[in-house]
């Protein structure tokens, strides 16, 4: 008996979200914290420049993953993920178990 082959639909919007450097690993922040701020993300995320996480948070809200919420401090916001944001959540632990799995490998 021949297994059956599984095709692969559109892969495009994810991709378009989770497809650079950076995104996967800003999102992984949110999964612990129900609220993070601009500077909290910045220092987790060792090595990206302000620029590039603001260009990336932009994006985020943009396609409706994360929300951007006023504080009581002047000039400051938090971040939180969205129901869509959320429902993103597993593709991130996959990203782990399989990074985790293939890292000691990986060139």
């Amino acid at each position: 008996m021949v297994a059956k082959k599984t095709t692969v639909g559109c892969v495009k919007a994810a991709t378009d979200i989770l497809g650079d450097k950076w995104t996967p690993q800003l999102l992984r922040f949110f999964i612990n914290e129900e609220k993070v701020r601009f500077c909290q993300l910045q220092d987790l995320a060792v090595g990206i420049n302000p620029r590039t996480l603001s260009a990336r948070l932009d994006n985020l809200e943009r396609k409706g993953i994360v929300k951007r919420i006023a504080t009581t401090s002047v000039a400051r916001c938090e971040y939180s993920l969205t129901p869509k944001g959320h429902d993103l959540i597993p593709i991130i632990f996959d990203m782990e178990a399989w990074s985790t799995k293939y890292t000691p490998s990986y060139t």
